[in-house]
């Protein structure tokens, strides 16, 4: 019977104990719509989750994994810490419900927690799944060294490090869904070698047909992703030391691997209600009102559940259901029901836009099928029609109709006679015109649920800026592909209204300063510290987000003399080291050029046998870099080896890659090591928005890459260099732009100084000047810097020269620590992945 849950007039009636076992998307979510509807006046809500976060958006990992996020974004953490303290949440994280006693009405946890419930809502999830294959666990279970999901942070985290910790790993993903694509054009970006493995006949078959996946491979195969169907994998290949080797198929071949990534499927994560005894089939099963069968107080939401005989993967449908269940509970509508979604999907694979919804193909004689096919141009688009309706459609690479196709997939617009036009503007409506003509109660963003109608009541309410709505809404926080509809309908529902987002110009989202403004104000009031910083001018007072980029800009304009805050520092810059993924550090001590000595090669390799260092790697840019120190032996490392920092941990200058010059080449123009430790040696350790990587090459044969650096000088004869700007070769790949031709090593120097110096003081946070320069213009950088059009020039070299006396080895804190703690010991609060020592 259900539970009477209208609220009481009242006022002395006790709060309900209202528990929510998961802290994911669907849990998050459900107590969201619980407090919007005066939930916190009825129930004591407690939740429970496993991982040691506040909710976070599961989506955004392709992003990191891309190297397009980090896992500091706000885009990514959906309800920080601070938000369950500040909606009287009581959240349990890093702890697990063990067991559910429902008569006693008790939820028993991991830690020996016991809690009582009135209400209990089950939003578990579901895990990745994995096949049965040999060599997959090791004896205990876990899973073999190397072998990862992509389901969490720890996930994600895992593969990032195992991708960058050296030059040549390979990659076997294992399943060619939306998330295996994703997981492979993340690791690629990283420089991984990846091959696709996927045992049905094509790509992404649960969303498009053969030719759409046949379209989607060929992009896929471009990015330079090896892509391999209709192979079932039966074996994890592992050598006799348990590190994983590579994967063997049913039909005897093989491909090898370092890291093999397992995105084959999800399965709703129901142990824990079967075991209570809620009736369970593929999920748990609820009714309309997302009420566990046979259960009075206990309900299920989001990819755990089972509705109508229906389990969904996607997120709209999680919305859908937590709307329905908090009005249920909440007596806000205590006969609202959910019955069922019509899925439909517009999202970005690998960089390919694709949208799918309904049927994938005829079903019938007389269904009505309209296809597009051009797999030169990577486009596909498909619509299928029965009775006059819409009921399957697929595009992919053009889907500037899938807003049109969305209103007649939900009958909410009539369909063309000209069934084509369908596919493309011939009287439709077109993608310009679409956010007047859509709907209000068409989903514009499928990740966070976010309607037409929440963004024009959004506007309505007061937020006349694209950010200030997603911002509110939260539309466009996810896959973000809908961000231009948004900006479509933000300007149509705002009119003459809309305004240019106030914060973009701001350095940091809590003072309403611009980055010049921000150092003028520094200047002028003397601020040494953070704290100060937030004192004077933060009107709102501290955002966590803001410390980082400030205490670089601080050091930026003080260096020695700004006042050092350690709760300011990420821990790579409190330590000036490298924490790595099982909580050690790597310490890379600088060679200059890439130069070094047979008396500095005994010193590494001795230190290295002391300590018992367990990996000594070559890094892309010439140095070596000593890995597994702990952080308690850093100071004593640093100081056997006796040679600086290398600066491979910070937002700073980091090295000059140079080729052998004319010392040795016979193709040398230029003395580029000469050149490149010169460089190194002048602008050593300089604090920066974000890391910059020089190179100095003798000739235009680039040996050290010096086209795609953040700075870069090429030899090209008769005592000329050219000097390149803004280019890149990590997870972006950029050619620099030629700011000058110079005809003397000194004017190198010197006008890489003025550069640095202009990129210190006007780049955003974390902005590499790949982004920078274009941003700027490489035509505006030359009349600035080369030319001294606006008269900077003086004071930029000033500036510089200030700093470049400022420099101090960071290293030289071995002698006097900051702090007592600085390089103590400390228990990790979580068991931390170990790294394989080789």
């Amino acid at each position: 019977m259900p539970v009477d849950v209208t609220p009481h007039d009242d006022a002395t009636t006790a709060k309900r104990k209202l528990v929510v076992v998961g802290n994911g998307m669907a849990g998050a979510r459900t107590v969201e719509e619980i407090l919007s509807r005066g939930g916190s006046e009825l129930f004591d809500v407690t939740m429970i989750g496993d991982e040691p976060y506040g909710n976070y958006n599961r989506i955004m990992l392709s992003h990191v994994l891309a190297g397009e996020a980090t896992l500091d974004d706000d885009d990514l953490m959906l309800n920080p810490m601070a938000w369950y303290r500040e909606n009287g949440v009581t959240l349990y994280s890093g702890d697990s419900a063990e067991g559910i006693d429902r008569f006693a009405k008790t939820v028993t946890c991991a830690s020996g927690r016991v809690i009582d419930f009135d209400v209990l809502i089950i939003a578990t999830g579901s895990n990745t799944f994995f096949p049965n294959m040999d060599g997959l666990r090791e004896s205990d279970g876990r899973l073999a060294r190397g072998v990862f999901g992509f389901r969490t942070i720890s996930d994600t985290n895992g593969m990032l490090q195992m991708a960058t910790a050296r030059d040549d790993v390979r990659a076997v993903v294992i399943g060619g869904g939306l998330l295996g694509l994703e997981a492979a054009y993340g690791l690629k970006t990283q420089g991984v070698d990846v091959d696709v493995v996927h045992s049905p006949g094509h790509l992404m078959n649960q969303q498009l047909d053969e030719r759409g996946g046949k379209v989607l491979r060929n992009k896929i195969e471009e990015l330079g992703v090896g892509v391999h169907t209709g192979k079932r994998t039966t074996a994890v290949l592992r050598t006799d030391d348990g590190t994983v080797s590579g994967v063997g198929f049913a039909d005897g071949e093989s491909l090898p691997a370092d890291m093999i990534v397992v995105t084959a499927g999800i399965r709703p994560n129901v142990e824990l209600a079967r075991s209570a005894g809620l009736v369970i089939e593929r999920g748990i099963v609820v009714d309309d009102q997302m009420r566990c069968e046979d259960e009075g107080s206990i309900y299920a939401v989001g990819e755990c559940c089972q509705h109508r005989s229906e389990v969904y993967g996607l997120v709209a449908p999680l919305w859908e259901q937590a709307v329905v269940l908090a009005d249920v509970i909440t007596g806000a509508n205590p006969h609202a029901e959910y019955h069922g979604s019509r899925l439909t999907t517009k999202l970005k694979v690998a960089g390919v836009d694709v949208a799918a919804m309904g049927v994938k193909g005829p079903e019938r004689e007389d269904d009505e099928f309209v296809q597009f096919y051009e797999p030169r141009s990577g486009t596909y688009k498909s619509v299928v029609v029965r009775d006059n309706k819409l009921i399957g459609a697929m595009l992919l690479g053009d889907i500037s109709k899938a807003n049109f196709l969305t209103q007649a997939f939900d009958e909410k617009v009539p369909l063309p006679e000209e069934r084509i036009s369908m596919l493309f503007d011939m009287g439709t409506p077109s993608a310009e015109t679409g956010a007047a003509e859509l709907a209000d109660d068409v989903q514009v963003c499928n990740c966070n649920g976010v309607t037409k109608g929440d963004i024009v009541s959004c506007v309505q309410s007061g937020c006349t800026s694209v950010s200030e709505v997603c911002a509110k809404t939260r539309a466009g926080k996810g896959c973000g592909s809908c961000k231009p509809l948004v900006g479509d309908i933000v300007e149509f529902a705002a009119g003459d209204a809309l305004t240019v987002d106030k914060s973009a110009d701001w350095y940091v989202p809590c003072i309403p300063l611009t980055k010049p403004e921000l150092i003028d104000a520094i200047k002028r009031q003397d601020l040494r510290s953070v704290s100060e910083v937030f004192e004077n001018l933060a009107p709102d007072g501290e955002d966590a987000t803001a410390k980082m980029p400030l205490s670089s800009l601080l050091r930026v304009i003080w260096g020695t003399g700004w006042n050092r805050e350690p709760g300011a520092l990420f821990v790579n810059d409190r330590v000036h080291a490298n924490i790595q993924r099982d909580g050690t550090f790597s310490v890379v001590p600088q060679m200059k050029g890439g130069v070094t000595s047979p008396q500095q090669l005994r010193k590494i390799a001795d230190v290295a046998e002391k300590y018992d260092i367990p990996m000594i790697k070559a890094t892309g840019g010439q140095r070596l870099d000593l890995l597994g120190v702990k952080k308690e032996d850093l100071p004593k490392v640093w100081d056997d080896l006796g040679m600086p920092s290398g600066y491979a941990y910070g937002k700073s200058f980091r090295t000059v890659k140079t080729c052998v010059g004319t010392d040795y080449c016979r193709f040398g123009l230029g003395d580029s090591t000469a050149l490149g430790i010169a460089i190194e040696t002048r602008y050593q350790g300089l604090e920066s928005p974000a890391k910059l990587k020089l190179a100095v090459t003798g000739c235009p044969r680039n040996c050290a890459e010096a086209l795609c650096k953040d700075f870069g000088v090429v030899a090209i004869g008769d005592g000329k260099w050219e000097i390149l700007v803004g280019g890149a070769a990590g997870a972006h790949i950029r050619k620099g732009d030629l700011l000058a031709t110079v005809d003397s090593p000194e004017e190198v120097i010197r006008l890489c100084g003025i550069f640095i110096q202009y990129y210190r003081e006007q780049a955003k946070w974390l902005e590499r000047t790949y982004a920078f320069v274009p941003r700027i213009g490489i035509e505006e950088l030359r009349a600035i810097l080369v030319e001294d059009r606006d008269g900077l020039v003086g004071g930029l070299q000033e500036r510089i020269d200030e700093a470049v006396a400022d420099y101090v080895d960071p290293w030289l804190d071995r002698d006097e620590p900051r702090s007592p703690a600085q390089f103590t010991s400390a228990l990790p609060l979580l068991p931390l992945p170990q790294v394989p020592v080789r």
